[in-house]
């Protein structure tokens, strides 16, 4: 119990290699990725339905071992105000660009420096939806395998290609497999309904407070904004992400 609740830091995680997968959906789509699960702890007192005992099977048969919890101690395993009753002891899988292996013309979400692992998990909850072949989070500040992004990315985590790596290193590697860098700044010419998202590309977007680096700005093939009609001078990073990506998926949808 102890060593779950020292995953919630990423000191922790880092050193150990491992990270905690909580709830249903998530630990559900993490067993059928076939990520590595060690142990899951499970209080039945705290199911919200009835089809975990069939996950629980499913993740014993995968090779984890499973430990049941009272409420209380469950409780204080969770960091959730509403506990499902599931939390998992996972490895960390490999996320270096060497182990993508991405189709003919991909299109790729690339994210820098974002700070909030809400905005994270939501983007590649996203990504999931709109069918992103991978998401390259370069220069993170958050940790990818952070509980808060598992949760907010309801385990699409596990569903979509991530590499982790440093801006630069991102460059180089776009460069080298020939995809286009689409970067989104407030203070581009064309919009987002104007760029071209054909062939391999990729759609980069900052922090909100920072924006995008120089370089991924001077990597850009090509840069855009989205109109901003009210006062407000930026967007949620993953809204911003969602309208852009949306966009590239009905134009590339009606051009194939």
């Amino acid at each position: 119990m102890k060593r779950l609740v020292r995953l919630r830091n990423r000191r922790t995680r880092d050193a150990e290699g491992r990270f905690l997968i909580e709830g249903y959906r998530e630990l559900s789509r993490a067993v059928t990725a076939g990520v590595d699960i060690e142990e899951v702890g499970y209080c039945p007192e705290l199911f919200l339905g009835s089809n975990e005992p069939a996950l629980l099977a499913a993740a014993e048969m995968a090779g984890a071992t499973l430990v049941q919890y009272g409420e209380a101690p469950f409780r204080k395993i969770s960091y959730r105000d509403r506990p499902e009753g599931l939390a998992a002891l996972a490895r960390q899988f490999p996320t270096g660009p060497e182990d993508l292996s991405l189709p003919d013309e991909p299109l790729i979400l690339l994210v820098e420096s974002i700070e909030k692992p809400g905005n994270l998990g939501t983007m590649l909850r996203t990504a999931d939806a709109a069918g992103v072949d991978a998401v390259v989070v370069s220069d993170p500040t958050t940790d990818p395998f952070n509980p808060n992004v598992v949760r907010a990315s309801i385990g699409c985590l596990f569903t979509v290609p991530l590499v982790v790596t440093s801006s630069t290193e991102a460059i180089e590697w776009l460069r080298g497999h020939n995809v286009r860098l689409i970067a989104t700044t407030p203070f581009a010419n064309g919009t987002h309904w104007e760029a071209d998202y054909s062939g391999a590309c990729a759609i980069a977007i900052g922090s909100e407070q920072y924006g995008l680096s120089d370089a991924l700005l001077d990597a850009s093939h090509e840069r855009v904004r989205i109109p901003m009609r009210g006062q407000a001078d930026s967007l949620n990073a993953a809204m911003a992400a969602g309208i852009v990506l949306y966009e590239a998926l009905r134009r590339r949808t009606a051009e194939s």
